[in-house]
């Protein structure tokens, strides 16, 4: 059992210490975090951090306080995978390193059972002046594990990080990419029951990624725990089952993944709002989302509002509204734009998402605007994007494509943005819907029979014949 507990003068009420443990038929607690708080102190100049160690007995403060975390509290049973996010400064990163030891709360308390390993900084754990070998050695060691042990896992490590001849190299000669390689095979071959993964699998390629994300899902089979942090929403879905949203230092929102990735792409628009309010022509005042507040439209939606999507209905080719589909039958989305304001530079967009929360396909108008002005096929004025719409006006947008999707339930997310140039690069979120409408696909086994989550449309023949 590892914890970190109350430090610096804690609150009594948040000084209670409950170990981690199993409420009826439940997995046990392997991480408990109680009112978790961590408090740093910041001095504006580096001669009031001398001023304050000599004249503390005189009870003057020459710091402020910053609060990293405030009152966090997390519970994670065996075999969860939870994810973290947050914005950069949220207090992700400090939250892991209290839960992993090293870092101490000041107020709260944090409990994890069992051996944890941890994948935070970049290249921290390792000396960067041994060898790889000797680090895997090192950490081997950190976490409580004998020589012979490491020496019995040590070539599955190797295999794992796959840096050939590196090994034997200092570590302070390795790119970032070789880096993770051998962090993260260290960790996840010394059998943990507890992986804390924090961003650094960013920095590896495609292929050692793809291996990693198979790697975690066998440790989840066997029971061990995972904190997962990345800035890559589709990867939190595909790995966790529950998320916590930080907000400086606060929790702002927790539940199921999917949840809590719509309430962080709410607080991204918030930020993205604000970061290009000087840039944006004042708007008339916002009325209210059509649909009832509190509705269940209304919470999958969110936006300026300067237009909604009011909502979107499938078809099929001949325009009958149906809900299941083929391989090989065109798809026909109908989203129905209504135009609160005088504007332009719209573009209306869908993505498609299986019952996963896999991302399929996202295009929008404006995508068919740029391949218009890449070929030179588009006339002056002919694109969506130079179309003006009045305020009130209300028109239709209809996507088609011919279904080349796998067996599932597919949901469709509509939205419009006012995009401030051509390239997508100064995006304003007018409205966001969730939900928008759903549609199934289904194989017809007798006639045309594939597996997968998209038609390749492959072909066979035999050769050498």
């Amino acid at each position: 059992m590892s914890s970190s507990t109350v430090q610096q003068g804690a609150l009594p009420d948040a000084a209670v210490e409950t170990k981690p443990a199993a409420r009826g038929g439940e997995q046990p607690a392997t991480i408990c975090v109680k009112r978790l708080g961590k408090c740093y102190h910041i001095y504006d100049r580096p001669q009031d951090r001398l001023k304050q160690a000599l004249f503390r007995v005189l009870g003057k403060r020459y710091y402020r306080d910053f609060w990293a975390l405030r009152d966090v509290s997390l519970e994670v049973r065996r075999g969860e995978a939870v994810g973290i996010l947050g914005r950069n400064g949220s207090g992700k990163s400090t939250l892991l390193q209290i839960i992993a030891g090293t870092l101490a709360p000041t107020t709260g308390s944090a409990e994890v059972a069992g051996r944890v390993a941890a994948l935070l900084e970049l290249g921290s754990g390792f000396n960067p002046e041994f060898t790889g070998r000797e680090n895997v050695y090192l950490n081997g060691a950190i976490l409580g594990l004998t020589r012979e042990q490491v020496a019995e896992r040590f070539d599955a490590i190797a295999g794992f990080a796959d840096i050939g001849q590196f090994l034997d190299q200092p570590v302070k000669t390795y790119s970032s990419g070789m880096m993770v390689r051998l962090a993260f095979a260290v960790q996840v071959q010394l059998e943990p029951d507890v992986l804390i993964v924090d961003e650094a699998l960013a920095v590896g390629d495609a292929l050692f990624q793809k291996r990693c994300f198979q790697r975690i899902e066998e440790l989840r089979g066997r029971g061990v725990t995972l904190l997962f942090v990345s800035h890559d929403q589709e990867a939190v879905r595909s790995l966790t089952d529950r998320a916590v949203l930080l907000e400086e230092g606060r929790v702002r929102a927790s539940g199921s993944s999917g949840e809590v990735l719509l309430e962080y792409r709410r607080l991204l628009h918030e930020q993205e709002k604000r970061y290009f309010a000087h840039a944006l022509r004042e708007r008339v005042e916002h009325t209210a989302v059509s649909s009832a507040p509190g509705s269940h439209a209304a919470a999958q939606s969110f936006g300026d509002l300067d237009a909604e999507v009011v909502g979107a209905v499938v078809l099929n080719a001949a325009g009958e509204e149906t809900r299941y589909f083929a391989p090989g039958e065109q798809v026909r989305i109908r989203t129905r734009v209504r135009s609160r304001i005088a504007q332009e530079r719209l573009n209306v967009s869908l993505r498609i998402r299986n019952r996963q929360g896999v991302k399929m396909y996202s295009w929008g108008t404006l995508n068919q605007d740029m391949a218009g002005w890449a070929a030179g096929t588009l006339a002056e004025g002919a694109a969506f994007w130079e179309r003006r719409f009045d305020a009130g006006e209300e028109f239709c947008v209809e996507f088609s494509f011919d279904c080349a999707l796998g067996t599932d339930l597919y949901e469709v997310q509509a939205c419009v943005t006012h995009e401030e140039d051509r390239s997508m690069n100064a995006q304003r979120m007018l409205h966001w819907r969730d939900e928008a409408a759903f549609f199934h696909v289904g194989v017809r086994r007798d006639e045309y029979f594939f597996g997968g989550v998209c038609d390749l449309r492959m072909k066979a023949h035999v050769v050498g014949e």
